[in-house]
Order: structure tokens, then sequence, then C-alpha cells
């Protein structure tokens, strides 16, 4: 049930930027989150700052998501304990969770001191293309939040100004947070005696599953809906 504040938070999302906004959802956790198409999300987040309705004057986290084996596993998940690793190895999709929406998203969490009051923004990006406006002119210290969903995701922010890879190497190959990276990485590194120096070559290491994926319909990993 949604305290007296996320309630009027829900009402005024509703009445004053619903032509912005696709859902409006409260978690058992009493955490609202609204889901945005990606081309709206500048102009809902100038508006959730600026607004004095709203006053979201600071965002304390931006993450890429990428959905592409959410439901898949190689463990059992629903069935799976709180600790420990009781769970049996299976080998086909237990089909218990379907994702029809687009692969990527992007989360935002933005709080206002203002009114004490907390809001996760969801909006989703194509799989062939994940790009979708900055907002950095919004809240200056997203620059490197958008800069490591980026590295990590290859989602691309648009008028970002200084868009560069953040966490990986230099020349680094790929982006290691898509869910169809290999764990293993696709190059290693090791020394060569008879050349005297570091030389890459295609990783040579077997990639097998370490970590079992647990699915839990509670506030950590269950999806708004759309």
């Amino acid at each position: 049930m949604a305290t007296k504040d996320n309630q009027i938070l829900i009402e005024q999302l509703n009445s004053k930027l619903s032509n912005l906004i696709d859902s409006v959802t409260l978690s058992e956790s009493d955490e609202v989150t609204i889901v945005v198409a990606s081309k709206n999300i500048l102009e809902i987040c100038h508006a959730l700052c600026n607004d004095s309705t709203f006053s979201f004057e600071q965002i304390v986290d931006l993450c890429g998501v990428d959905y592409l084996t959410y439901g898949s596993t190689e463990w059992q998940t629903e069935a799976a304990t709180e600790t420990g690793f009781s769970r049996g190895r299976v080998n086909e999709n237990n089909g218990a969770h379907q994702w029809t929406q687009p692969r990527f998203a992007v989360v935002y969490h933005l709080i206002s001191y203002k009114h004490n009051s907390r809001l996760r923004i969801r909006t989703f990006v194509e799989e062939d293309m994940p790009r979708l406006d900055s907002v950095v002119s919004v809240w200056r210290c997203v620059d490197w939040y958008e800069r490591e969903a980026f590295d990590l995701f290859g989602i691309i922010f648009e008028g970002h100004p200084d868009l560069r890879r953040l966490l990986t190497d230099y020349g680094f190959i790929g982006h290691p947070f898509r869910k169809d990276f290999p764990l293993v990485g696709n190059v290693e590194m090791r020394y060569d005696e008879e050349k005297q120096r570091v030389v890459y070559e295609p990783v040579s290491i077997e990639e097998r599953t370490l970590v079992p994926r647990v699915i839990r319909d509670d506030h950590r990993n269950t999806p708004s809906e759309s």
C-alpha cells in the first residue's frame, strides 16, 4: 500500500505528466516507478527536475539493463533457497518468465530533498541501435553514469559532451555487461618469452556456468509492467 507521500506523487505524475508517461506503478516496497518512451526522456527529466511540484534536483544512479536471458536459466530459479547452492542444474528454459519488451533498458533513480521523495524511471531502447538523449544538461553529475552505461552496455547517449569508455581499457572490444558477452572475454593477454613482449591472443579458457541465476518475485528483480 502506498504511503501518503507516494500516493500524492502518483497523483501529481498522472495529472501533470501523463502525456509523457506510459505507466506508473508502485512496488511492494513502496517505490514509485514510471515507464517512459525513450523519445520523451529528456523532456520528462527537465520537468521532474525544474518543476517545483516535483523538484527532483538530484540523480543518484543511472544504469543499463540487458534482458536478453531474462527467464532463461541453467539452474532452478523460483524453487531455489535463499542461501547456498541447494539447487539442481537443468538444461531447458523453465518458461516461467517470458520477456516481450525491448532487450535494453536504462534506469534512473531520482531524489527530491525538498519533498523527501524518490522516483525510478525506466526507458527502453532498441537492440539494433540502443540510443537515447543524454540528460547531462539536467544533472551534470550523470556524466560518468552515462559513460559507464555506454562502456558496459553499448548504449549511446546523444548530446553527451564526452562519451568515452570509462572502465575498460583502450581498444577494448565489446561491452562486458551484455548478456551475450563471453564470461571469459574475447582475448587473453600473456607475456611471450620469444617475442619479449606482451601479446594478445584469442581466449583459450573454456566457458562454463559458475553462478546460478535466480529470479525472485519481489522488488529486487521484478520489472515494472508497462
